[in-house]
């Protein structure tokens, strides 16, 4: 199937489900879900995968287990991509994303070290402002002061105090989402998060830690 774009009615799915988020309305909807929703968002990917890899859906059902919001589904589809990074439809339009949203403490030490190398830190400061400048935002899990250990005027202070690191793009329900410009709009935004992923990769890694 080749990706021809997210069709109207996935949006109207998940405007309804935000109103409606229980097993009646999801049971009522769910072929819609699964022609407008799913099988869009699994042509995108196999278009993808030759240059970003393969890919995985998220479960649409939430775990309720440990949340005080018992709402069953998720209002949004979400995807990753095994090169690239993440995509996500909701009633509100297409998001991008990509870099290390979760960090074990030894991820956390890494990176550190790679900021305060005068090398390694200064090409990630580089690769922050153009994400910056292209329209990404670039977050993350960050300290409210400097980590104990390096000074408080070190010059490259506000990325030291990250503990993860993700740049993240959105965009507004439009007509380019309905065609094949939502392809080339993903795919575009995976090329310019990849030096942040690349970055992190080479001086972050995994965690040594075992799981818990």
């Amino acid at each position: 199937m080749k990706f021809q774009g997210f069709p109207e009615q996935a949006l109207i799915f998940y405007e309804g489900l935000e109103a409606d988020n229980s097993k009646p309305y999801w049971t009522d909807h769910k072929a819609v879900w699964e022609s407008c929703v799913r099988a869009p968002m699994e042509a995108l990917l196999a278009e993808l995968e030759a240059e970003f890899g393969s890919a995985k859906l998220y479960r649409p059902y939430r775990d309720v287990r440990f949340s005080k919001d018992k709402a069953p589904y998720k209002t949004a589809l979400g995807a990753s991509s095994q090169n690239g990074g993440y995509v996500q439809l909701s009633a509100r339009g297409l998001a991008v994303g990509g870099g290390y949203y979760h960090t074990a403490t030894d991820q956390v030490q890494r990176l550190r070290r790679g900021i305060a190398d005068d090398v390694r830190g200064p090409e990630l400061e580089r690769i922050v402002a153009t994400l910056r400048r292209s329209g990404y935002e670039v977050e993350g899990e960050r300290l409210k002061t400097v980590p104990r250990g390096y000074p408080a005027d070190h010059p490259r202070a506000d990325l030291l105090r990250y503990k993860s690191m993700v740049a993240w793009r959105e965009w507004d329900a439009e007509p380019w989402l309905h065609g094949r410009q939502a392809l080339a709009k993903v795919r575009g935004a995976w090329r310019a998060i990849r030096p942040l992923s690349e970055w992190l990769d080479a001086n972050v890694g995994a965690t040594d830690q075992p799981p818990r």
